[in-house]
This record gives C-alpha cells, structure tokens and sequence, in this order.
C-alpha cells in the first residue's frame, strides 16, 4: 500500500488539471540518482500489463509490479519552504537515503 498525505494529493490534482487529457498520475521506481534508485513520478494515459492501481485521498496512483516491490510502505508528503514546493518521501524499505530526498537503496536486489 502507499499513502498520500492530504497535501501531496492536492498538488498531483493540481498538475494533474493542467494535464491537455485525462491522465493517470504514475509513480515508478528507476535504476540511478545518488543512492542505487529514484522516484519518477509522471502522468500517464494508459494503464499498462502488471500495473497496480490504487485509490487514495480521491488521486488514482498507477504503479508498475517492478517498482511496486520497492515501494510498498511509501509516504508521499508534499510541503513548501523559502525554496520552493517539493514532495517528500519516507520509504520503510530504504536502508539508505540521499540529501536530494528522491534516491535510495534497499537490501533488496536490483528487478527493475
């Protein structure tokens, strides 16, 4: 299961508006950034063979069977400072996370 705080599904629904059609809101997970992996979220127009959907806070949340093992558990906050807005992430598989907030490692081995 992932959870989305009120605030992090608010900001996906505002770019989702800006979106020219009806898009998916897409969480992955990709080989890279500072500590092995990193989140990549996207709008996407087709749900794709494996992909897991789930409901939360009124957001659809589209995520591929690959990433889905690395994230399960994940909380997504999104808050604003002097520098801007960013979403936040606390993975309870990650053993390791960046200073960027967007990479980690897990002691799982590499699928994706």
């Amino acid at each position: 299961m992932i959870h989305l705080s009120q605030a992090a599904a608010s900001e996906i629904n505002r770019l989702k508006a800006k979106q020219r059609s009806a898009s998916l809101f897409r969480l992955t997970v990709k080989p890279g950034g500072c500590s092995d992996w990193f989140y990549e979220m996207s709008f996407d127009e087709k749900i794709k063979e494996g992909d897991r959907i789930f409901d939360i806070n009124n957001t659809q949340v589209v995520i591929d069977h690959a990433s889905y093992n690395y994230i399960n558990g994940l909380a997504i906050d999104y808050s604003e400072d002097l520098m801007g807005g960013a979403f936040r992430f606390q993975n309870p598989q990650a053993i390791v996370t960046c200073g960027c907030g967007n990479s980690f490692s897990t002691a799982a081995p590499s699928s994706v």
